[in-house]
């Protein structure tokens, strides 16, 4: 039982073998294209209207530059340390405490004013 291209000439089969190769190579792009569009990355969450107004304030207050996301949810332990969710914007006021730690930053979470831990910030 031979394989129906056995006795095809060799740059034939390797054509073939290009070929084919080719068209799952499109085939991957365009699902992998299809599967970013479907699923969102997995700390960037979209915002609700009253977070939107919120970042749009701190971006005119700060800039943009300095804007952070709340990769996991946060419990303020110390006094002045801010308590937030995962997926919240804050701006980053000084990232460095009183006490000259630089694993704990100063931000403004668009009202509220305290410390959180550097770790746990992305650049938005």
């Amino acid at each position: 039982s031979q394989m129906p291209h056995g006795r095809m000439p060799l740059p034939s089969f390797w054509k073939m073998v290009e070929d084919t190769l080719q068209q799952s190579g499109t085939q991957l792009r365009t699902f992998c294209q299809a599967f970013e569009m479907v699923t969102p990355s997995p700390v960037t969450q979209p915002l609700n209207p009253a977070e939107e107004r919120k970042v749009l304030s701190l971006v005119s207050k700060h800039g943009p530059d300095k804007l952070y996301q709340v990769t996991s949810n946060i419990r303020g332990s110390k006094d002045l340390d801010l308590t937030l969710q995962r997926g919240q914007i804050v701006a980053l006021l000084q990232s460095v405490d009183t006490k000259g730690n630089r694993n704990r930053w100063l931000v403004d979470a668009g009202g509220p004013r305290g410390f959180v831990p550097a770790g746990k910030l992305q650049p938005y």
